[in-house]
């Protein structure tokens, strides 16, 4: 019996998803609209859930350094790269079918035992094992992409495994070296300069040619240092990002609550990114107001460098730190049809009144928040939530 994906899903309520999806596109007005989106873990995995509702040409492009969880044993036992970035992205991707659903909770099963299995997610292996029948994780990805039925394709950002190393000063204010993007992304103190190894990985063609064929790229949300920013650190991918004839959009994280981030502002952490852009110019930047105390700010900072600001609420605004894809997703489509300005509540049919996230929305959360559970997301403490940015690592 062939296995083959089943078409169906959600889509963005209250909005002619075609037209939208084919706005801010070059060249042929009927191709779908082009997105690449770029970063890592959960905030990756949020903006991916938006995105596919929107578009039907999307690319994530992930970062590939993680070294805790499942993926760190396997980096322990196998020269291959961390599958659990990719796996995220992946099941984010996952239509809202039967098919997706199912396929998505199955590579996110994440084994309880006694045994050497225990803590290891099903998708990680399935993804390892792909590599090493085909021997090239682009079509591995491929390959599985065409199995979950996954809306986009997923590509790693290099084909060497990466490291992080960073200068973090600690509550001694002393300079202390961490390496690990799972350490650096724990470490008590701020991190004031971070480094890949190697520095020059190699870069998929793939992803290249995606940045250059792109009409938007969007830069976040994420761990700043260990999802967002290792993109602009590798050459050859900010350059194709600066020579692209596609727009740019920086989506910021809901909160700064992250530990790598500690005693940063929302503007610093844009400095921080646009100090390290290798000439990248942005061209917009995407900020939820009800979650970031200094939203204001930030957006005179940002539009004084000739970066447009879109304000909207994205998140699921019962106090949750999660994002609502329904809300983020009519964000983006507001970014994609040029709607910069202040917008009423009924301006977007899929975008319910404050402090009431939608349906749709809400559905997401919860089916991604047991999904997190039965992955065995042992890291998440019960006194307070956490930004999906925050949780990096914790589903590797």
């Amino acid at each position: 019996m062939s296995i083959a994906p089943r078409s169906g899903g959600h889509r963005l309520r209250g909005a002619d998803r075609s037209a939208s999806a084919r706005r801010g596109r070059r060249g042929d007005p009927q191709r779908p609209l082009r997105v690449v989106a770029l970063g890592g873990g959960h905030g990756l995995a949020a903006n991916l859930r938006a995105l596919r509702l929107l578009a039907d040409d999307i690319t994530a492009v992930v970062t590939v350094a993680d070294n805790g969880g499942s993926s760190g044993r396997i980096r322990t036992e196998m020269p291959v790269l961390p599958p659990g970035d990719l796996r995220m992205a992946l099941a984010a991707l996952c239509e809202d079918s039967d098919w997706g659903s199912i396929w998505g909770d199955v590579i996110q099963h994440r084994f309880a035992t006694e045994g050497e299995l225990d803590g290891h997610a099903l998708g990680n292996l399935l993804i390892v094992a792909l590599w090493q029948i085909l021997e090239d994780p682009v079509e591995g990805l491929d390959q599985m992409a065409e199995l979950l039925g996954a809306r986009g394709r997923v590509l790693p950002m290099a084909l060497d495994p990466l490291d992080i190393e960073a200068h973090v000063r600690g509550e001694d204010g002393q300079l202390h070296t961490v390496s690990g993007q799972w350490q650096v992304a724990t470490a008590a103190g701020r991190v004031e300069d971070v480094r890949l190894i190697p520095a020059r990985p190699r870069v998929p063609q793939d992803v290249i040619d995606a940045l250059g064929r792109a009409d938007w790229i969007i830069v976040g949300p994420g761990s700043w240092y260990t999802s967002v920013l290792p993109h602009l650190m590798i050459p050859e991918i900010a350059e194709a990002i600066r020579t692209s004839p596609a727009r740019r959009c920086i989506t910021t994280n809901l909160s700064v609550g992250a530990q790598e981030a500690e005693g940063m502002t929302s503007l610093d952490m844009l400095d921080v990114l646009l100090e390290r852009a290798q000439g990248c110019r942005f061209d917009a930047l995407l900020a939820d107001p009800t979650t970031l105390g200094d939203a204001l700010e930030l957006a005179e900072s940002a539009q004084g460098r000739g970066i447009r600001t879109l304000l909207r609420q994205v998140s699921v605004g019962n106090g949750t730190p999660q994002h609502d894809p329904v809300r983020l997703a009519a964000a983006y489509r507001d970014l994609f049809d040029d709607v910069y300005g202040d917008v009423e509540t009924e301006h977007a049919a899929s975008v319910p009144g404050d402090g009431e996230h939608s349906p749709a929305g809400q559905a997401h959360v919860e089916h991604e928040n047991a999904r997190h559970a039965s992955a065995g997301d042992r890291t998440t403490g019960a006194s307070s939530p956490r930004t999906e940015e925050d949780m990096h690592g914790a589903d590797g």
